[in-house]
């Protein structure tokens, strides 16, 4: 609870520097990236701030989505399905897999893929700034992975 409240003070004052005022619909907007840990859209972020604040509006949420990623508070992604999603900066570097059935991001951290990365680019004689890897894929069938 006290990370949910220290996010949401940490939107709400990215917002405020960037000279936004803090309507009820804003606040619902905050709320809902406080309290989420997955990779939602704008249409899904709208949705779950509705139900906070029925006044809201998708402008709203677009434009507040706009000023949070250009203070680097959140990334969004452009995924392959063509909607942008969001996630909170700051987080532990880590690379995405997208199940194509379902839309579902699943985080994944690989050192193996890490120290590959950093090899093949030594012997190009490079040295990785960033790098951002997605992942595509369906789930075999019988088995589960993690939800």
């Amino acid at each position: 609870m006290a990370a949910i409240k220290e996010r949401a003070a940490r939107y709400e004052a990215q917002l405020r520097e960037a000279g936004l005022r803090m309507t009820r619909q804003r606040v619902a907007i905050i709320e809902v990236l406080a309290e989420t840990d997955d990779h939602p859209d704008a249409n899904e972020i709208f949705h779950r701030a509705f139900l906070k604040d029925k006044s809201i509006s998708l402008s709203t949420v677009y434009r507040t989505m706009r000023v949070l990623e250009q203070t680097g508070t959140i990334h969004r992604h452009a995924f392959e399905d063509g909607r942008s999603r969001f996630e909170r900066a700051g987080q532990q570097h880590h690379d995405h897999l997208i199940d194509l059935e379902t839309g579902k991001v699943i985080e994944f951290h690989s050192e193996k893929i890490e120290q590959l990365q950093a090899e093949i680019a030594r012997e190009l004689g490079y040295d990785i700034v960033r790098h951002r890897l997605e992942l595509y894929g369906v789930r075999r069938k019988g088995r589960k992975g993690r939800t």
